[in-house]
């Protein structure tokens, strides 16, 4: 016997508002400025514009530099690193997601939360130290915090790990961090390692947002 695929009485309404709510966002998201600004400079992503801020303000970026992109998926950053650092320059970048391939940019796709996926990074230097690590890396979120902020802050607790074992001293790291339970906690290890720990939120970050990006400078090595 067929099944209905009109929604039952229990679950119509849930449904309509679920819709309303996806069509709201797709509205939000064509309608944005730097979404828009993205199709036309050829970036992969509005995240872009949040980098190009902030190496704009910090000077992040420069030519030869070695540099590493967590949360790569779907490129928008490793774009912004591969135009600045060159053809000398390296860019290594990761994701849970497949990333189509990007001229100067190697991508390792794979769970940052496994081993295998850091020995791969490790192997691609090969011995090499970086000059910035990039974690723009965040959880899958289920909209309660209490799940959801426990599970970034381990993503970025992994990412100044991987910082601390592969940065040249004075290099570096430039992570999102959501605000929430173990956000100071995080900071203090920042400036444990780092000469200069600052906290920045780019135009491009929507305001709603709860996320800033902590930048530490001067890694002690």
């Amino acid at each position: 016997m067929a099944r209905s695929s009109r929604p039952s009485p229990d679950n119509a309404g849930s449904s309509t508002r679920q819709s309303k709510s996806s069509a709201g966002w797709l509205k939000e998201h064509f309608d944005d400025r730097y979404v828009q600004q993205s199709w036309k400079d050829g970036y992969r992503s509005r995240a872009s514009y949040k980098l190009l801020e902030l190496d704009e303000r910090d000077k992040l970026l420069r030519s030869g530099m070695a540099v590493i992109d967590l949360g790569a998926a779907p490129g928008g950053w490793s774009q912004v690193a591969a135009e600045k650092v060159g053809s000398d320059g390296v860019v290594i970048a990761s994701d849970i997601l497949e990333m189509d391939a990007l001229a100067g940019v190697d991508f390792i796709q794979g769970d940052f939360t496994e081993a295998s996926v850091l020995e791969a990074i490790l192997a691609t230097l090969g011995g090499r130290s970086v000059d910035l690590v990039l974690s723009d890396m965040a959880p899958n979120m289920s909209g309660m915090a209490a799940i959801d902020q426990p599970q970034a802050m381990y993503l970025v607790e992994l990412a100044l790990d991987l910082a601390r074992q592969t940065l040249a001293p004075g290099g570096h790291f430039l992570a999102k961090v959501f605000q929430g339970e173990g956000f100071d906690d995080y900071l203090r290890e920042l400036r444990g390692s780092f000469r200069k720990v600052v906290t920045r939120k780019p135009e491009a970050s929507r305001a709603r947002s709860r996320e800033v990006y902590l930048l530490a400078q001067g890694f002690h090595g």
